[in-house]
């Protein structure tokens, strides 16, 4: 057979087999379409600089006197990297590193809008940045605006028990956590617009948090804002499930509900270990006789300033943190947020700033 021949059946045969191929692609194509879409899952990578970062206030450090270099400097630098906006509720600002940084960003276009609690509005770092043109909307209201949290360009998150004062940052004891996250910034960011822009505090807030449990480089997040999210029966759920250990680091201790569930436990064999903060164990309400008579092993801070942390780290693996103290008024009237991270990273973490805070305390 001629080699021009030979060629030719090559061809023909090379089109069908593309023709072929092209109707089966054609099928998949048509039948993966038809199936049911599934549910996403809202979860996020972070491929560089990492997702999270903790900073825990050091006032037995010498350094700590100056008030410079505090966990505020680090928020500084975010807050100076800004490109489109800074959101920031806060309970009290006194901090002028942070004051100073909100008005620098607001001078190079950056839009920032402040909420604040009403008691303290008239702080003069406060009439500051009202002077240099910034917005602040305080709450108007009896029961507190407690929040301590940034939302920077809507990616990054910063929450912790800390407020932005000289104290929080230097003398009491306190936690920061940064997290980047769009979905976490969504949540935190219409929580603060319901305020900002709504006028919505307290009973008036709506439980509408778009993603109240994400996944973030593989770690489990859930997100609550009280009073509207119900965050102590969630509190008791996770204690219930308790295998060896509840520690916790708190600055008021006034619920019920969550004193039963650690005494349940304790009584079950998982060892319950916590800090109250000195000036706070005595008060009307506190727990702290009650979980102290119950055998827990419960010690008062050796901070002359605050112990103002309000930490819950569940088998060392779950941390809970936020602005969140574990009283009637958190849950049912003040503006808060809690964090619920799983994380064994996150946990060890916590796990060393608590064995800090529990070898300096006593009984």
């Amino acid at each position: 057979m001629p080699r021009r021949g030979i060629r030719y059946r090559k061809l023909i045969s090379l089109a069908g087999i593309l023709v072929v191929l092209f109707l089966l692609a054609l099928y998949a194509l048509f039948h993966i379409q038809s199936l049911p879409k599934p549910t996403p899952i809202p979860s996020e990578a972070v491929s560089s600089g990492g997702w999270h970062t903790v900073y825990f206030t050091d006032p037995t450090d010498p350094s700590a006197s100056t008030f410079r270099g505090g966990p505020d400097s680090n928020l500084v630098k975010d807050i100076d990297e800004a490109r489109y906006s800074v959101d920031i509720a806060i309970y009290r600002l006194d901090l002028w590193s942070v004051r100073d940084a909100l008005i620098r960003a607001h001078r190079r276009g950056v839009t920032v809008r402040v909420v604040t609690e009403s008691d303290n509005i008239l702080e003069a770092e406060i009439e500051d940045l009202e002077a240099a043109g910034i917005t602040v909307l305080g709450d108007h209201r009896d029961h507190l605006m407690h929040h301590k949290f940034v939302v920077i360009d809507g990616l990054v998150v910063w929450t912790g028990s800390m407020n932005f004062t000289v104290s929080g940052a230097y003398r009491n004891n306190n936690n920061l956590i940064r997290i980047r996250s769009s979905r976490v910034g969504q949540n935190y960011t219409l929580e603060f617009e319901e305020m900002f822009v709504e006028d919505r505090f307290g009973a008036l807030s709506k439980p509408n948090t778009p993603y109240p449990k994400v996944t973030v480089d593989g770690v489990p997040i859930e997100i609550y804002f009280s009073p509207d999210d119900g965050v102590a029966a969630r509190l008791v759920d996770i204690m219930r499930n308790a295998t060896s250990s509840i520690d916790f680091l708190a600055y008021t201790f006034t619920s019920d509900i969550l004193a039963e569930v650690m005494i349940a436990r304790a009584q079950a064999g998982v060892v319950v270990r916590g800090v109250m903060e000195r000036g706070q164990a005595s008060n009307p309400g506190s727990e702290y006789e009650r979980l102290r008579n119950a055998g827990l092993d419960i010690r008062l801070d050796g901070n002359p300033g605050n112990m103002h942390h309000k930490v819950i780290i569940v088998d060392g693996v779950v941390v809970i943190t936020g602005s969140y103290n574990f009283s009637h008024a958190a849950e049912k009237s003040n503006d808060e947020n809690v964090l619920i991270l799983y994380d064994v990273d996150v946990g060890t973490e916590y796990l060393l700033e608590f064995e800090r805070v529990f070898e300096a305390a006593t009984p």
